[in-house]
């Protein structure tokens, strides 16, 4: 047995007496970081030892644990261990020699952090941070060492300490923390434990609060998948995030090359009230919680994700620049990129009908992830489903394609409002054509994007042409015929542009295989998303997309029939009522018609049914 030692009295190695201000003033927004900092310490120290048994076979078989308990009578607040435990000379090396590569630096550093919680992890401080809330610590300590002899340090916020001797029996350290007079809530067992939940409810060693066990110590990421059931994941999220649905689907990870990284990822259902713009995931090093705001390390597509990443490799302590300018961050969001393509992929492939609820939800951020990444472009691009009209179903572009190669081989019929184009889509329906919806706030841009990618593809909104496959061939309409020798196409169009005298109006004659649509109007696909484009950049007030706009007056319409023959019996206000109304019809189904129009539709349609 070594022995007793003279208590020793000194100075903390370091180079000004200014640490203890700044640790106290620049920590204080987020003082309770003082817990983690010490339970992080201990468990470590738990791991040290350890390693220690496993390699020497000291045939340790103690239950190792971290308790934390709390008097309120003394005010002080203990962590303790029975982990390696330290010896005098372990004390003065790792206590009293705090490293700092220049005090001066640090000084001029630590004001420009933009998170002062940093400066505890970046400076080797750990302990330190006991000072933000105590007017006095203490270390009891025992090394695991054969003969080994307890000692006692102590300091009061100064850069002087004592170190003596102690009566301590049991293997392992205790830091006592005397708490200042208005830190008296780290004395309330509730508070304790809210904190303790925050930043150990995952530590791998038992952690004890006045004797009751506080965390998880195997948390669901530090299994294999295979061993994990679809309640064990739902139940572990709900263990997370308590108050939400299921989630949609989950990402196991467990990679150790070439960096580690463990966890299990969650696309949450998505409410109103979810905060799609935040970072939800919760960042540990080594199941010791980090952060819950590190968007960096998700792709900027997949911010509604939720769930734990544990990245041991990453410093506890790890900063927001850090992240931003780390090469191991980018590779990590590669990496979730990759396998949340893959699992959209395998969802899609193996059961269709489960996947297209799931993609109601997720499929403004696929698309917009297939626009930010190639290479999560190319892993799912195949997969992506879209609503289409006939059987009210949905359908991938290559299945959509292939149906569609005989009739309009590479070009996508969209509609982006199923209430407005409902003529439209009617005229579509009746040919046995499919209508792709497309309907999103993302689809504009996810259309033209498509038609980067492939050279050959075209999208046109059902409203802005006639296809060849609704016009029917009528040679009675080129027939030249009466005094005035015009055909019956050209007397139409004749009535049509007298009537309607209309700036931008263009008026088309076609004979189309439905008879019961009379008029329709037709924008064009490239003008139309001009102005839509202009609009978006900023460039002038919303457009007006009917500046320039045409009518299709259909021939086989009875309506237009109608008109003709009033004409002829010498009715032209009548023939002209029939036209306006056309016009006016056709413009309501864009909900185009301006309040002056508006006024006379209401008046003739009156009339109308008057004469009926």
């Amino acid at each position: 047995m070594t022995d007793k030692m003279e208590k020793e009295e000194g100075s903390i190695s370091i180079h000004t007496e200014n640490i203890f201000p700044i640790i106290k003033k620049w920590l204080y927004s987020d003082k309770d970081i003082f817990i983690r900092e010490l339970v992080s310490n201990a468990v470590d120290a738990i791991h040290k030892l350890q390693n220690i048994n496993l390699i020497d076979g000291l045939q340790l078989a103690d239950e190792y644990k971290v308790d934390i308990h709390l008097d309120k009578e003394a005010g002080t607040l203990t962590v303790a261990d029975n982990g390696i435990g330290m010896s005098a000379d372990e004390v003065r090396k790792y206590i009293n020699q705090i490293a700092f590569s220049s005090a001066e630096d640090f000084i001029e550093k630590f004001k420009k952090l933009e998170d002062k919680n940093q400066i505890i992890g970046h400076f080797g401080l750990g302990f330190y941070s006991s000072f933000m809330v105590a007017e006095n610590v203490e270390i009891r300590t025992l090394s695991y060492q054969k003969d080994a002899v307890a000692v006692h340090w102590q300091c009061e916020g100064t850069t002087t300490y004592s170190l003596e001797t102690t009566d301590k029996k049991e293997r392992g350290t205790e830091v006592i923390l005397h708490l200042n007079e208005d830190e008296k809530e780290f004395l309330e067992p509730d508070s304790v434990r809210e904190v303790l939940k925050k930043f150990c409810n995952f530590l791998p060693v038992s952690i004890t609060l006045e004797g009751e066990e506080i965390n998880d110590k195997n948390p669901l990421w530090t299994k294999s998948a295979a061993e994990i059931s679809e309640d064990e994941y739902k139940e572990f999220y709900r263990k997370l995030y308590p108050m939400s649905a299921d989630p949609l689907f989950w990402i196991h990870l467990n990679i150790d090359f070439p960096f580690n990284l463990k966890g299990i990822v969650y696309f949450p259902h998505l409410t109103n009230e979810f905060d799609v713009t935040k970072s939800h995931i919760k960042l540990f090093c080594n199941q010791v919680f980090v952060s819950d705001n590190t968007p960096e390390l998700i792709p900027e597509f997949l911010t509604p994700l939720q769930g734990c990443l544990d990245a041991p490799d990453l410093p506890l302590n790890v900063s927001r620049s850090y992240l931003q300018n780390d090469p191991q961050v980018r590779k990590i969001r590669e990496v979730i990129s990759g396998r949340v393509a893959a699992k959209i992929v395998d969802l899609a492939k193996n059961d269709r009908e489960a996947f297209e609820p799931i993609w109601e939800d997720i499929h403004s951020f696929v698309k917009y992830g297939m626009m930010r990444e190639d290479k999560f472009y190319e892993k799912v691009k195949d997969q992506v489903i879209y609503h289409a009209t006939g059987e009210d179903k949905f359908t991938t572009l290559p299945e959509y394609l292939e149906r569609a190669k005989e009739k309009h081989e590479n070009k996508v019929y969209y509609a982006n409002n199923e209430g407005a184009q409902a003529t439209y889509l009617k005229l579509f329906k009746s040919q046995g054509m499919e209508v792709l919806i497309l309907d999103a706030m993302i689809d504009n841009h996810f259309i033209q994007f498509l038609e980067s990618k492939n050279s050959d593809l075209k999208f046109e909104r059902v409203d802005s042409d006639i296809t060849e496959n609704l016009l029917e061939e009528d040679p009675s309409q080129k027939i030249v015929a009466g005094a005035d020798n015009k055909t019956k196409e050209e007397r139409i169009e004749q009535v049509f542009k007298d009537e309607l005298d209309i700036k931008g109006l263009t008026i088309r004659i076609e004979t189309l295989k439905d008879d019961s649509v009379p008029g329709m109007i037709l924008l064009n696909e490239q003008s139309r998303r001009f102005k839509e484009m202009t609009h978006m950049m900023g460039q002038g007030e919303m457009p007006d997309m009917f500046a320039d706009h045409t009518l299709m007056v259909n021939t086989a319409s009875p309506a237009v029939e109608k008109i003709l023959k009033l004409q002829d019996d010498g009715d032209s206000e009548s023939a002209n009522m029939l036209i306006e109304q056309i016009y006016d019809l056709a413009m309501l189904s864009h909900q185009a018609i301006s309040k002056e129009r508006m006024a006379g539709f209401l008046e003739r349609s009156g009339k109308l049914l008057g004469m009926i």
